[in-house]
Protein backbone atom coordinates (compact mmCIF):
# COMPACT_ATOMS: atom_id res chain seq x y z
CA UNK A 1 0.00 0.00 0.00
CA UNK A 2 1.10 3.43 -1.24
CA UNK A 3 2.03 5.62 2.32
CA UNK A 4 3.43 9.49 2.77
CA UNK A 5 5.89 10.49 5.68
CA UNK A 6 6.49 13.63 6.63
CA UNK A 7 9.82 14.51 8.13
CA UNK A 8 11.59 16.80 9.91
CA UNK A 9 15.26 16.21 10.94
CA UNK A 10 17.16 18.75 13.67
CA UNK A 11 20.83 18.70 14.00
CA UNK A 12 23.67 19.58 11.84
CA UNK A 13 21.47 18.81 8.21
CA UNK A 14 22.72 21.76 6.59
CA UNK A 15 25.52 22.41 4.65
CA UNK A 16 26.59 18.54 4.79
CA UNK A 17 25.23 17.33 1.00
CA UNK A 18 22.20 16.16 2.64
CA UNK A 19 19.58 17.46 0.27
CA UNK A 20 21.43 16.39 -2.72
CA UNK A 21 22.14 12.58 -0.88
CA UNK A 22 18.57 12.51 0.04
CA UNK A 23 17.47 13.00 -3.91
CA UNK A 24 20.32 10.61 -4.81
CA UNK A 25 18.55 7.47 -2.61
CA UNK A 26 15.05 8.80 -4.04
CA UNK A 27 16.14 8.82 -7.45
CA UNK A 28 17.64 5.58 -7.33
CA UNK A 29 14.72 3.61 -5.08
CA UNK A 30 11.73 5.20 -7.14
CA UNK A 31 10.57 7.34 -4.13
CA UNK A 32 8.61 10.48 -4.67
CA UNK A 33 8.73 13.74 -3.13
CA UNK A 34 10.48 16.16 -2.28
CA UNK A 35 13.28 17.50 0.45
CA UNK A 36 13.93 21.63 1.56
CA UNK A 37 16.24 23.26 4.04
CA UNK A 38 14.09 25.28 6.71
CA UNK A 39 15.27 28.56 7.82
CA UNK A 40 15.60 27.10 11.13
CA UNK A 41 18.51 24.99 10.15
CA UNK A 42 16.15 21.84 10.13
CA UNK A 43 15.55 20.27 6.93
CA UNK A 44 11.76 18.95 6.07
CA UNK A 45 11.44 15.71 3.84
CA UNK A 46 8.18 14.69 2.41
CA UNK A 47 8.45 11.67 0.47
CA UNK A 48 5.38 9.02 -0.99
CA UNK A 49 6.06 5.55 -1.73
CA UNK A 50 4.93 1.76 -0.32
CA UNK A 51 5.50 1.44 3.46
CA UNK A 52 8.56 -1.02 3.01
CA UNK A 53 10.26 0.91 0.62
CA UNK A 54 9.62 4.09 2.85
CA UNK A 55 11.14 2.40 6.05
CA UNK A 56 14.28 1.33 3.34
CA UNK A 57 14.59 5.47 2.22
CA UNK A 58 14.39 6.12 6.21
CA UNK A 59 17.39 3.87 7.05
CA UNK A 60 19.61 4.60 3.94
CA UNK A 61 19.17 8.32 4.84
CA UNK A 62 19.58 7.78 8.72
CA UNK A 63 22.91 5.78 7.68
CA UNK A 64 24.23 8.23 5.91
CA UNK A 65 23.66 10.83 7.87
CA UNK A 66 23.93 9.29 11.15
CA UNK A 67 26.57 11.41 13.23
CA UNK A 68 24.67 14.67 11.90
CA UNK A 69 21.01 13.96 12.57
CA UNK A 70 20.03 14.32 16.54
CA UNK A 71 16.27 14.33 16.02
CA UNK A 72 14.11 13.00 13.28
CA UNK A 73 9.95 14.05 13.92
CA UNK A 74 8.27 11.07 11.70
CA UNK A 75 4.33 11.39 10.53
CA UNK A 76 3.20 8.49 8.45
CA UNK A 77 -0.21 9.47 6.43
CA UNK A 78 -2.02 7.99 3.97
CA UNK A 79 -0.32 9.09 0.18
CA UNK A 80 -2.23 12.53 -0.23
CA UNK A 81 -1.14 13.58 -3.64
CA UNK A 82 0.43 12.23 -6.88
CA UNK A 83 4.35 13.47 -6.91
CA UNK A 84 5.94 13.10 -10.50
CA UNK A 85 9.52 12.43 -8.98
CA UNK A 86 11.62 13.53 -6.09
CA UNK A 87 13.60 16.73 -6.00
CA UNK A 88 14.86 19.69 -3.76
CA UNK A 89 12.76 22.33 -3.07
CA UNK A 90 13.91 25.81 -2.29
Amino acid sequence: MKKQVHVYYTGRVQGVGFRFTVEEIAREMGISGWVKNLRDGRVELTAQAEDSSLKEFLEKINQSFSRYIQDAEIQWQPASEDFQDFRISF
